[in-house]
């Protein structure tokens, strides 16, 4: 077992909690009178989303071919990072993270509260995360920030352009792993550096390791000493999860979310649940047969579990 049940318990709670939401935000978006009309007068189902706070824009791309323009934004933002990475551009990187954590926040807390009040959360939120970050916050801010992604790109998609970028990560997720091994160097040098872009669980579970700040993992200690410090390239026996953190990569809450924001409009908010739970069970064989100290790609794990959620969701409705 990778973690122990406990540690996986809280990995897979946060997960599970974190799609929930992401749906819940992507559903409160969804203009049920216009879509109402609009589906009247097309003669065929049709959703109209309400416009997003603050003049943000959503990406003006055809449904059909935005698996493409998602996955070119996927890997030139790899390409960016290994470049700030290569470069030594510690303050490049924290500015990025800070100003998408902040737009990804706002667009979702707006769901649900006044507009001004969700942005000033999510810029205290976001101060926390990137210059004191702990546990705590790190977590309640992954709650919420996916919610907010998938408000932006869900609008853009459908069902069949959902599952063509499921299929290209769960793909590039396993090359970038266990081939190129870029992805386990982009995790290491984020959490050597403390702004995982993911969920982020004390090995050692205490109300005090929840409060305290986050601590230099012990898989990246000879990585990182100080912010001047970047990890270098290493063989592939360096290549291993041993740190005092138990952690979830982004990209595998935020992918599930998409497709599962995809099919909402076809079956309902309560419906669509079941793609997430088969997301997370899938997450659950992961950490159940995986090695303590080792790397893995979940996303050919949890593209698996999406689909079957999906063809279940088929059979039953």
């Amino acid at each position: 077992m990778k973690h122990s049940w406990q540690v996986s318990a809280v990995l897979l709670s946060i997960f599970l909690a974190a799609q929930v939401i992401g749906l819940f935000v992507v559903h409160s978006y969804v203009d049920s009178a216009a879509s109402a009309a609009a589906t009247k007068e097309a003669g065929r189902p049709v959703v109209v989303y309400h416009d997003l706070p603050y003049g943000v824009e959503r990406p003006n791309i055809a449904p059909d071919i935005s698996y493409i323009f998602i996955s070119a934004a996927v890997i030139i933002g790899t390409l960016l990072l290994l470049l700030i990475i290569k470069f030594r551009k510690l303050s490049l990187w924290k500015v990025w993270y800070l100003m998408a954590i902040i737009i990804a926040l706002t667009v979702s807390l707006a769901s649900f509260l006044n507009k001004a009040v969700a942005a000033i959360i999510s810029i205290i939120i976001a101060f926390f995360r990137v210059f004191r970050p702990n546990v705590l916050a790190h977590n309640i801010a992954e709650l919420f920030i996916y919610g907010g992604i998938a408000a932006i790109f869900v609008p853009i998609m459908n069902v069949k352009s959902a599952s063509i970028l499921l299929i290209i990560i769960a793909i590039y997720d396993f090359i970038a792993v266990f081939h190129l091994k870029h992805m386990v160097r982009l995790a290491k040098f984020q959490t050597s550096n403390k702004i995982f872009a993911g969920l982020f669980v004390p090995k050692e579970l205490s109300l005090k390791s929840t409060f305290s700040p986050i601590s230099e993992s012990a898989a990246t200690a000879t990585l990182s000493k100080g912010a001047k410090s970047l990890p270098q390239r290493q063989p592939e026996a360096d290549y291993s999860d041993s740190g005092s953190y138990a952690i979830v990569g982004g990209g595998d809450i935020a992918f599930p979310l998409l497709f599962a924001g995809a099919a909402l409009p076809v079956f309902g908010f309560l419906k669509t649940l079941i793609i997430p739970a088969f997301a997370a069970a899938a997450l659950a064989v992961l950490l159940s047969i995986g090695k303590n100290g080792k790397f893995y790609p979940a996303m050919p794990f949890i593209a698996a579990g999406c689909f079957i959620g999906y063809g279940i969701l088929h059979l039953l409705f």
